[in-house]
């Protein structure tokens, strides 16, 4: 209270007493994993693709961080976190190590290599290593043609026979590429004209060996906890503890890791347990979870239910991998749906809002999908909160669940959680002025007023069910649940009820035949 001591006239400024409450945003993503280049282990904030290659370079073969990031942006994203994992001690700023290939010689005098060899990701309990490619004479005798013999140890496992650098059916990195499930060829450029020298053998390293080089996939000597991280050293994934306004987590090359034989299934549960449980203590973000690769409708339910068998309300797992154009191979490649995902959350957001479920929405930059599933398929894994990517005819690649892994059914949609996320975390950042406040019926009043206004705001953008904002939400805060024993502990209790929007998941039509001149009661 100001003091006058001499007459005169006095100006003073008074508090309305009105204080709104900003919501706070709900698409904001944090990708963890590998690039070309960039500081490891610091979150660092773009906001589209051409920032992200300044920090990070750009696309990398066998890394499917730079083409998560690219499709979180192209469906809608708007900022995202970056984490880089994977770079040795003092190599910030250098590229990943590729994996090593072994190169077949051109006959003749000019020994320049035609073909490179490379070992594709081991299958799981599958060794890559101690595999050698062989050069032979081929069936047909034909100068130009070759057979190509491939070896895990001594024994024969996969021969290619009448093969050909030149253009055609029989051309050694197509036939090499269709059937082996061992090796991919590469031609050099220039080398047509050229045939292997037969009679050579080279040796192919496995999958998980790696050589330095300056561009390239995945690093071998990744483990689980590099992901995780450390707090305390701000490190994986755990680092984001200090970055408030994440909202959505994707780790898409847990999935490269897996592949180059770095992590094993029980290391991918682990990592997506612990992605997991940071959702859970942050409790204002969602873990998007990929399967591994390469699985079909049934051991997608057998992932599901019996060997990871997550049981969170801060989680969702979609299924099957999606087919993009990868710059850094030339073709189509799979990739998980993670980052795409992501984007297709913020771009529903931005749309409608955070109370629409992001489902029925179409994945932007999809040429396909790894696997079409069937009706039955769908009705086998939506049951189980596996959220399934759909191709229709003439309406594209569509997300077509929305579902949490929470066995709650109070928390089975994603739109639920990520509603009450955005509630939560916007009432906690604009309700900071009440603290040290005296806790009277004039501080009851005003946060009650404060509160009610906003969530007034989240029911007439369509987030709450009620024909009335008093059917909508509730804000109790008075002397009943402010009694005096806590007033004199110091703690004020407000108690808030929202009524969540749920989505349509199941439309019923009932038909029925018509006889004419009768008619239906309204």
């Amino acid at each position: 209270m100001a003091t006058y001591q001499s007459p005169g006239v006095y100006v003073e400024e008074v508090s309305s007493g009105s204080r709104p409450i900003e919501g706070v945003g709900t698409a904001v993503c944090a990708f963890v994993g590998f690039a070309e280049r960039g500081v490891s282990n610091q979150p660092t904030l773009v906001t589209n693709w051409t920032q992200y290659t300044k920090a990070f370079g750009g696309f990398v073969e066998g890394a499917y961080l730079p083409q998560a990031v690219y499709g979180y942006f192209l469906n809608g994203g708007g900022a995202a976190y970056v984490v880089r994992v994977g770079a040795e001690p003092g190599e910030d700023g250098a590229a990943p190590p590729v994996a090593a290939h072994g190169e077949l010689p051109a006959a003749g005098a000019d020994d320049r290599p035609v073909l490179r060899a490379k070992a594709l990701p081991a299958a799981p309990g599958q060794p890559g290593a101690e595999l050698s490619v062989e050069v032979a004479d081929a069936g047909e005798p034909d100068e130009g043609l070759f057979k190509l013999i491939i070896r895990q140890g001594e024994r024969e496992a996969e021969v290619f026979d009448n093969l050909s650098l030149r253009r055609g059916p029989r051309h050694a990195a197509t036939v090499v590429k269709e059937s082996s499930r061992l090796l991919a060829l590469e031609e050099v450029k220039g080398a047509a004209a050229l045939v292997p020298a037969k009679g050579v053998r080279v040796a192919v390293p496995g999958a998980a060996v790696v050589a330095p080089a300056a561009t390239g996939a995945a690093p071998a000597r990744i483990t689980p906890a590099d992901y995780v991280g450390d707090t305390a050293d701000r490190t994986g994934f755990a680092g984001l503890e200090a970055v408030e306004n994440v909202t959505m987590l994707c780790v898409p090359d847990l999935m490269a890791a897996y592949q180059n034989g770095s992590v094993d299934l029980d290391g991918v549960k682990a990592v997506q347990l612990a992605m997991i449980a940071h959702c859970e203590l942050m409790a204002d973000r969602v873990a998007i979870l990929d399967p591994p690769p390469g699985l079909g409708a049934q051991q997608v339910q057998e992932w599901r239910t019996d060997f990871a068998g997550y049981d969170s309300k801060y989680a969702a797992l979609y299924w099957p991998w999606i087919k993009v154009m990868d710059p850094a191979q030339g073709r189509p490649a799979p990739m998980p749906p993670s980052g795409h995902v992501a984007g297709v959350w913020a771009r529903s957001d931005a749309n409608r809002g955070v109370h629409k479920a992001p489902a029925n929405e179409v994945l932007r930059g999809v040429l396909q999908l790894e696997t079409n599933i069937t009706r039955g398929e769908h009705d086998l894994l939506n049951p189980i909160a596996v959220n399934c990517i759909r191709s229709f005819p003439g309406q594209g690649i569509r997300i077509w669940g929305a579902r949490t892994l929470s066995s709650d059914p109070e928390w089975r949609y994603l739109n639920v959680r990520r509603l009450f996320n955005y509630v939560e975390k916007s009432i906690l950042d604009g309700t900071n002025w009440v603290v040290f406040e005296p806790n009277d019926r004039f501080l009851w009043g005003a946060v009650r007023r404060t509160i009610t206004m906003f969530l007034r705001r989240v029911w007439r953008s369509g987030a709450l069910f009620g024909r009335t904002p008093e059917e909508a939400f509730f804000v109790k805060c008075d002397e009943e649940n402010n009694p005096p024993e806590n007033r004199d502990a110091g703690i004020l209790t407000v108690d808030i009820g929202i009524a969540p929007v749920k989505p349509a998941e199941f439309i019923v039509f009932r038909v029925s035949q018509y006889s004419q001149g009768t008619a239906l009661e309204e």
